[in-house]
């Protein structure tokens, strides 16, 4: 069998992606109103974020400019400075050295915090676990320390990618996360063009205290579908009012069709269902293959990656949540 594509690969993207000219022109330069803006210029992807205990906001990006995890800060959201330092100086012993993917942070009750993310197994390359690292100290920029065994890997499905911490109003904590089906695939559109088309659903993980402690099993909360091309990804969850929102990717992040759209719910394990809404798309105040958002707890802004040339860059964004309803502000 040809090797499986790197699919978070800004090399691989280079290689394959052909689109419109128009839409490739350039990425947002000026901050208009009701629309989002570009955040951090440079090789970015995924952003995941968290607010420290003084206000300030750190994003953290997937490996590039030399860096395994990325760490980016900003004093009000809107202004971000790329760190030149190194969130994960360390591994454990289940990883390789190359694709970090998707890192996502929460900040524990006892103001350490934990960094979630997508690390390849040494048992298995070109397929990957869900790591957990924990801060060294308060400083949410780390170092982080992982911990020696992975949250979650299910390599006979896969793999498991692109983790996302929740806290859950009665103080319960959750990661979700995916199952990596289209790494398994027969090939195609993100390696899971050909059928029989391979599962990628969303999963959701409770957790003890410390963040990575597992409760009970994993339950599935969400899959693709055929509107959702080859997968479903980049899941993010948070709860508005009484409504549990499920934020999530759809297609190839190659492809000029992969977005953010969501999914809600009355419970925290579902059933949620598709709204089949875009929050954002290709064309969409010229971004290209914009995803892997991430959107704050209290519903009101968010951070994800568009194409800006070959590279990721990361984008902000003003929200509004009214019902089930999402849109820029």
């Amino acid at each position: 069998m040809w090797p499986t594509p790197n699919p978070k690969s800004s090399s691989w993207a280079l290689g394959l992606f052909a689109l419109a000219t128009s839409v490739l022109s350039s990425p947002i330069e000026i901050r208009a109103a009701g629309a989002p803006w570009l955040a951090i210029n440079s090789d970015f992807p995924d952003p995941g974020f968290v607010q420290g205990a003084d206000g300030v906001w750190y994003a953290f990006g997937t490996n590039g400019n030399g860096k395994t995890i990325q760490v980016a800060r900003s004093e009000d959201f809107v202004s971000w400075t790329l760190l030149n330092k190194e969130v994960l100086p360390t591994l454990a012993g289940w990883e390789t050295s190359v694709d970090h993917w998707a890192p996502d942070v929460i900040r524990r009750n006892d103001g350490r915090y934990v960094l979630y993310y997508s690390g390849e197994a040494q048992s298995m390359v070109r397929h990957h676990c869900v790591g957990v690292a924990i801060s060294e100290s308060t400083d949410p920029s780390g170092p982080y320390i992982p911990n020696p065994n992975p949250l979650s890997c299910r390599l006979d499905q896969g793999g498991s990618i692109d983790p996302s911490g929740f806290l859950d109003k009665d103080g319960s904590r959750y990661v979700v996360f995916k199952v990596d089906g289209n790494s398994i695939g027969n090939g195609g559109d993100c390696n899971n063009g050909v059928a029989p088309l391979k599962p990628t659903p969303i999963l959701l993980q409770k957790v003890d205290a410390d963040g990575f402690t597992p409760l009970g099993d994993a339950v599935q909360i969400l899959d693709r579908d055929d509107s959702d091309g080859p997968l479903v990804e980049a899941p993010n969850l948070i709860l508005h009012g009484d409504t549990y929102f499920l934020f999530y990717s759809t297609h190839c992040f190659t492809d000029a069709k992969y977005d953010v759209r969501w999914a809600t719910a009355k419970s925290i394990t579902g059933p949620y269902v598709k709204t089949g809404a875009q929050l954002v798309k290709t064309g969409d105040f010229n971004l290209t293959s914009p995803g892997g958002g991430t959107v704050c707890g209290c519903g009101d802004r968010m951070l994800f990656h568009g194409f800006c040339g070959s590279e990721r860059c990361t984008y902000a964004a003003d929200l509004s949540i009214q019902g089930t309803n999402v849109r820029f502000v």
